[in-house]
């Protein structure tokens, strides 16, 4: 089914491919004889890909990297949805934005139900509406489209590049290299700054056969995701779609296959492109946005997956990530033994209730189905399950049985519409599915949580823990399993048994052709790209709030580690949860309250503890802090009714700075004056798997974070967050020396950002006695970490808004003089 070259490729005329090894050399050098040696050749074949081609044509220093060794980049167009585009405009007014100098699209499909008892989501929206009118920008109202699907249908186009602040932001298949990163990257953008990267590997994913009846695009995704996110083959890659079997697929199952390769925790992907793109583009009314892209003759790619359509199975991803894959026959057949496990693996030892859904002969019950969103909303996946469901005359269309629930979400309101005029919804309603609008709820809990112990089967994008919205610190669990469309409606049609679309007759050909019509973007879409009005007054909601002041990097930093996470993976849905969190994304300060709410309780009570004391020593100096710590207020008199326990966040910092004036007497710190900069900081082996969202990192930064100390980060997009805001990405190589609740003092720290010093030596200091005293009990050399100068101009400002603002005021200054 799939096969991976983990060493370097050429390919040939696009369909011979031969590695690069000592058992191929003389294939090799037979095939690259026109050129005048292997150095030459390779050059000229790593040039040859898609993905180097589109790179090169927008760096903004032209055909290759910088003499830095990066791509400097400037994006066609950025995207943002409704929890994401506030603070990042908020973030670039502060650094004196006056129009947005590339076109920038702010929908709304993640916030797009009111809020319980409030207006904040709706007060998002307005804000949105009027940035868009003073900056210039195009923005797109509610329950109209998911962000990604409108991006398909009206800005992707081949050899572009889009930047989107949603971790699914790809666009391959229809020839765009689209890139979902925090908001900070564009901000970047919007204040004309431009996108750094090393270029990054480039690895063919070599399609070949056609998919048998009752595959469909998750289907293939899960079987790619299954083969490489766990050893990180693709991670931070660029994933290159080409061979004979890219030509059986419709658009569509194109498109649903690659908005998955973010599950890969690659970077970005592109395929090579033909008629069925061109016909698509043609079809959404911009066949200019057509040409045709392909690798050259040779191609060199870092490593290759080859994969068989034509032997894929349906395939379903069980909790608590898409690369825990099965074959559905192989669940179906050996249920009790695989859901045993995944029990056992379950967060905190919670009690899914996965052993209850099994029925006689084996059975398995299934309780909610979900057809949404970027991956599962499109024409060809909602007809398909409308095909499998019946017509409505057909006797057997039904989701038959009260206990199960199916729903639809067509992915934007053109797709709705044609579905409409052709009679799928009226099929899917009479079968008793409920069709609601354009709207990612069902992929990050905010909609259709399923009950507590329930098992819902979905065609969306992830199945983290919490991801469908319960509440396990609540006593609240339930379950997701991914799923493509065409299986969750043979489970439909099975009564909520779970059944694989393999074995349901269907025609998978959609009734009649396919049209677009954009007349509900017509009436409501608000262009004003090219329009800026300086008169537009941004609408402010009482919900949204601005960023608080965050402080640059001071010449010595103490760092207390209030959170110490040893999961293999910590996701972003962890470190900030989604769904009802969703809400609170425009406040900054009201969303922190929720930081590893689900992870680590406790984690939000240390770091303000630990705030207060920096403000202590901040805003008073060390007197302050010995003063707090004796439980006396600023004058010095005796605070009735402070115990040891109010004093104890300023006591502990009051005994580490006694003993660090021990370790270095007289203030006399390596590399630096006596200043000390308190902060604190988490460790987790590798945080930051999935989504792109900056509150992950921004968080911690608001309750008063200044690290983040990891074995490796889980993605680019979160380790660029989080110098974005202010965080320094430390790595540790295996077991850290130190524990949850431990202060490291890590002297000379900007000098050690600024590239004056590879490492120093970090003590590690540990609370003894009820506060009295700290203990030195060793140290451990910490390097720096790996930084482009514009990475460390970020950390030694204390965030990218410092950044910017001081550019800004310069800038400013200087115009005045």
């Amino acid at each position: 089914m799939l096969s991976v070259y983990r060493g370097g490729v050429y390919l040939f005329e696009g369909r011979e491919i031969v590695e690069d090894d000592q058992e191929h050399r003389g294939l090799l050098d037979r095939l690259l004889g026109g050129f005048p040696g292997r150095e030459e050749a390779l050059r000229a074949a790593r040039a040859g890909t898609i993905s180097r081609g589109i790179l090169d044509s927008h760096s903004v220093d032209g055909d290759g990297e910088a003499g830095d060794g990066k791509l400097h980049l400037r994006f066609d167009a950025l995207a943002s949805h409704d929890i994401t585009y506030v603070g990042i405009v908020q973030s670039a007014a502060l650094s004196g934005l006056e129009s947005f100098p590339v076109p920038y699209i702010l929908t709304n499909c993640h916030n797009s139900l009111c809020a319980v008892g409030g207006t904040i989501n709706e007060d998002d929206h307005v804000f949105g509406l009027s940035a868009a009118r003073r900056y210039g920008g195009l923005y797109v109202p509610p329950h109209l489209a998911v962000i990604h699907s409108y991006m398909r249908e009206e800005w992707a186009g081949c050899g572009k590049m889009i930047l989107g602040s949603d971790s699914h932001t790809r666009y391959g298949a229809l020839g765009t290299l689209a890139v979902g990163e925090g908001g900070g990257e564009l901000v970047k953008q919007l204040l004309s700054q431009t996108y750094d990267l090393a270029c990054p590997r480039i690895i063919a994913v070599y399609l070949e056969g056609k998919p048998r009846h009752g595959v469909g695009p998750m289907d293939a995704a899960l079987a790619l995701v299954g083969a490489v996110f766990k050893d990180g083959f693709a991670k931070n890659a660029v994933l290159e779609f080409t061979g004979p079997g890219v030509a059986s697929l419709t658009a569509d199952f194109r498109s649903g296959l690659d908005v998955m390769t973010t599950e890969t925790a690659c970077w970005s992907s592109i395929w090579e492109t033909d008629g069925v793109i061109r016909d698509y583009l043609e079809l959404h009314g911009r066949p200019g946005d057509y040409r045709e892209l392909k690798p050259a003759s040779p191609a060199y790619y870092d490593g290759l997956i080859r994969m068989d359509l034509a032997k894929l199975k349906p395939m379903i991803a069980l909790p608590f990530h898409p690369s825990n894959v099965y074959e559905l026959d192989e669940l179906r057949a050996n249920a009790g033994d695989i859901f045993r496990q995944i029990e056992k693996d379950a967060p905190s030892g919670a009690d899914l209730g996965l052993m209850k859904k099994i029925g006689q002969k084996g059975a398995v019950h299934i309780d909610q189905g979900i057809i949404a969103g970027c991956a599962g909303g499109s024409f060809g996946n909602i007809s398909a399950a409308a095909a499998i469901l019946g017509s409505p005359g057909d006797p057997g269309a039904s989701t038959d049985g009260a206990d199960f629930s199916l729903s639809v979400y067509p992915g934007s309101q053109p797709v709705f519409l044609e579905l409409a005029k052709n009679g799928v919804l009226a099929a899917l309603v009479a079968a008793g599915a409920v069709v609601k609008t354009a709207f990612c709820g069902p992929c990050f809990g905010a909609g259709d949580v399923p009950c507590h112990q329930g098992l819902s089967i979905r065609h969306t994008t992830r199945n983290f823990p919490h991801r469908e919205g319960s509440k396990p610190g609540a006593g609240q669990i339930a379950s997701v399993a991914l799923m493509d469309a065409r299986s969750i409606a043979a489970t439909a049609r099975s009564g909520g048994v779970l059944s694989s679309a393999e074995y349901c007759p269907f025609d998978e050909a959609p009734a009649g052709a396919c049209h677009y019509d954009r007349a509900p973007y017509a009436k409501r879409v608000y262009n004003g790209i090219g329009r800026p009005d300086a008169s537009a007054e941004l609408r402010y909601g009482p919900n949204i709030g601005d960023w608080p002041d965050m402080d640059a990097l001071g010449e010595n930093l103490l760092l207390k580690i209030v959170s110490f996470i040893t999961d293999p993976v910590t996701t972003t849905d962890e470190l900030i949860p989604s769904g009802e969190t969703s809400s609170y994304r425009s406040n900054p300060r009201a969303l922190a309250e929720f930081t590893l709410s689900r992870k680590d309780p406790a984690y939000v009570g240390r770091a303000k503890e630990a705030a207060a004391a920096a403000a202590l020593l901040k805003n008073g100096g060390r007197a302050a802090v010995e003063s707090a710590a004796a439980g006396k207020g600023p004058s010095g008199k005796n605070q009735p009714g402070k115990g040891p326990a109010e004093r104890g966040p300023a006591a502990e910092l009051a005994a580490v700075l006694r003993a660090l004036d021990e370790i270095f007497p007289a203030g006399a710190f390596p590399e630096g004056g006596g200043e000390i900069q308190f902060a604190s900081a988490l460790f987790a082996v590798k945080p930051g798997d999935g989504s792109a969202r900056e509150q992950a990192a921004s968080c911690q930064r608001v309750l008063g974070g200044g690290a983040n100390f990891a074995n490796e980060y889980a993605t680019k997009r979160y380790r660029s967050n989080l110098i974005n805001w202010g965080l320094i990405p430390f790595i540790v190589e295996g077991e850290p020396p130190f524990q949850n609740g431990d202060y490291l003092f890590i002297p000379g720290v900007r000098d050690l950002i600024r590239g004056a010093r590879n490492s120093v030596r970090a003590e590690i200091l540990r609370i003894d006695g009820g506060a009295r005293k700290a203990l030195l009990i060793g140290g451990f050399t910490l390097a720096a970490p790996d930084l482009d100068d514009r990475e460390r101009e970020l950390l030694l400002a204390g965030s990218l808004i410092n950044y910017n603002r001081s550019r800004y005021s310069l800038a400013k200054a200087s115009s005045m003089r």
